[in-house]
């Protein structure tokens, strides 16, 4: 996809009936070996209508009771995004004071996910908290930033 074919695309792509949408796509960075300018989900907390997830399909199917809507690395994958790894959630902490009434998803090792757990970021304090709940757990004020590369 060419750079502005990319751009255009974001501010209007959702995802299926539920009005989900790459929020606020800034530009983070450029990757001059493989020519790809790099967007986050740059609203001040975790975009609305993406919260109330459990972390994964995986998690959601092991719920036995009060499912969620839905998981949110399904959701991002449906986006054509990804979640936020921890270091890109750091990068984005140092442009401005992110999550600091919400959480977000992160992209979560592969040894923590086998054990159950699930990794996500905030902000509070003043300062990033990376830390972990079991991937099945969801909460109102937690939900997934988005990373693009065009």
């Amino acid at each position: 996809m060419g750079f502005l074919a990319g751009v255009s695309a974001l501010g209007n792509f959702y995802y299926g009936d539920h009005g989900l949408r790459f929020a606020s796509p800034d530009v983070v960075g450029y990757d001059q070996a493989a020519g790809e300018f790099n967007f986050y989900d740059c609203a001040p907390e975790s975009p609305e209508g993406r919260r109330s997830l459990c972390y994964d399909q995986e998690a959601l199917e092991s719920r036995k009771k009060n499912k969620p809507a839905g998981g949110a690395s399904a959701i991002a994958e449906a986006m054509g995004i990804t979640l936020l790894t921890e270091a890109e959630y750091r990068h984005l902490q140092t442009l401005g004071a992110f999550d600091t009434t919400t959480s977000s998803w992160l992209e979560t090792p592969s040894t923590v996910r086998a054990l159950g757990g699930a990794t996500f970021g905030d902000r509070r304090y003043d300062t990033v908290w990376v830390y972990h709940n079991g991937a099945d757990s969801y909460y109102v004020a937690r939900g997934f930033r988005g990373s693009l590369r065009v």
